[in-house]
């Protein structure tokens, strides 16, 4: 299992799929409030002059030598949901990126499930 503080770390280093292709740049990581566990990462895609930010499930992930391999492939990836360089991800998208990967979700409309560390 990976712990907050060891994958924070990685910030700025590769995101790479399953297959070793890369998906981006590890910006930060959302951990479950609940448990404080990591649970999603945000990655750094696009073009220098229009770069977001998409969420990456942290299940079965693995770090290498200057890199963070999820479980996922880059294709699932790519159609995530996402948020601005500067946006933050607000509680009413969080049941968004967990659908998009097939997650349970079961937070109180007034509780966030995911938090930024």
């Amino acid at each position: 299992m990976l712990e907050a503080q060891d994958v924070r770390e990685w910030r700025g280093h590769d995101v790479v799929d399953a297959n070793r292709k890369k998906i981006g740049k590890l910006e930060a990581v959302y951990v479950d409030t609940r448990t404080d566990q990591p649970s999603f990462a945000t990655v750094q895609v696009g073009l220098p002059t229009r770069h977001r930010l998409i969420f990456v499930p942290l299940a079965d992930a693995t770090v290498g030598p200057g890199y963070l391999r999820v479980a996922c492939t880059r294709d699932r990836v790519k159609d995530a949901p996402s948020i601005g360089t500067d946006g933050e991800l607000l509680a009413q998208d969080e049941e968004a990126v967990f659908t998009h990967y097939d997650l349970p979700y079961q937070a109180e409309p007034t509780e966030r499930w995911l938090a930024r560390r």
